[in-house]
């Protein structure tokens, strides 16, 4: 899956709703912007977009 700049805002409240919690904000990285979360589980993963 390939998200867009507007659907990374989108993917943080989504993932907030159902009980994540975020880890690391949005940041900038070559090749995007990538943010980190922790799922209600205590799993961290990462969602990112491509520049």
């Amino acid at each position: 899956m390939i998200l867009y700049a507007d659907d990374l805002a989108a993917m943080q409240n989504s993932i907030e709703a159902a009980g994540g919690r975020i880890v690391k904000p949005a940041f900038d990285f070559p090749g995007g912007r990538r943010f980190h979360f922790a799922d209600p589980d205590g799993y961290e993963l990462a969602v990112w977009t491509k520049a």
